[in-house]
């Protein structure tokens, strides 16, 4: 059984000078692949670093809503020189975020639509972050015409009507610890709708602990017990929402499996 991480935070700081020590972990729980997030200059920077120095890890780079105030023509202009790397195998995480309001929604909204621009010039697929925001998430990712360059809907958290919508742009569904959460139907629901070839897992760690660890630092070998949820929910085995969700992540990646 292989497993892939499609969205994780192992260049952020509980992880630091520790990293290869959390790749052996999650090896011993058959993730085998990762995909690195970075969300501003220095997560991003972090990214690349990782992915140039570990085989089995990739960069995704970009500017997390959270962080879009600050997103200038010099932030752009590095963007675009980072997207280019070899191993950098998305534009990410970018979206809207409704709830901590950290920058302006204006100002999301514009950062938003400015790298989905960039993304559909370079043919990048995109990770997305969505919170409290879905009717404007998806009107912006209709007006980009998302299908033409692929996106994932990271940390899904709508229902399964929800999901509909964005499976209808030709996104790809990533679920993460938040579907092993008992005060989770909605999510839940969601995962049981997906069709497998539009089905991602991830640990979107330090953040999401799933059970049976919630409540404790989360680490990407643990995106094993979302793969355990999903079979179940499922009424498949782990074996096989293993092996979807790591050809998925290669293919949405163009990463070789």
């Amino acid at each position: 059984m292989k497993i892939f991480d499609s969205h994780t935070h192992l260049n952020d700081t509980p992880y630091q000078g520790k990293e290869a020590d959390y790749i052996a972990r999650a090896r011993e729980l058959n993730v085998v692949k990762m995909a690195i997030v970075g969300s501003d200059t220095a997560l991003n920077a972090g990214a690349l670093d990782l992915a140039a120095k570990f085989p089995e890890l990739y960069a995704i780079v970009g500017w997390h809503p959270e962080f879009a105030k600050d997103y200038d023509p010099a932030a752009e202009t590095l963007l675009l020189q980072q997207l280019q790397q070899e191993k950098v195998v998305a534009l990410g995480e970018i979206g809207l975020d409704y709830h901590w309001d950290t920058s302006p929604r204006d100002v999301q909204r514009q950062v938003f639509a400015r790298q989905l621009t960039l993304a559909a010039q370079l043919n990048k697929p995109v990770s997305i972050h969505s919170r409290e925001a879905f009717d404007d998430t998806y009107e912006i990712l209709n007006a980009s015409k998302v299908c033409d360059f692929g996106g994932i809907m990271h940390s899904f958290t709508g229902d399964d009507h929800e999901v509909q919508r964005y499976l209808a742009l030709g996104m790809y569904i990533s679920f993460s610890g938040m579907v092993t959460f008992k005060n989770a139907p909605e999510i839940q629901a969601a995962a049981k709708v997906v069709p497998d070839d539009r089905l991602l897992v991830e640990t979107d760690a330090p953040y999401l602990t799933p059970a049976p660890y919630r409540g404790k630092p989360n680490e990407p070998g643990y995106t094993y017990y979302v793969v355990q949820k999903l079979a179940e929910l499922r009424e498949t085995t782990p074996e096989h929402i293993a092996a979807v969700t790591y050809q998925n992540a290669c293919r949405i990646f163009g990463v070789a499996p």
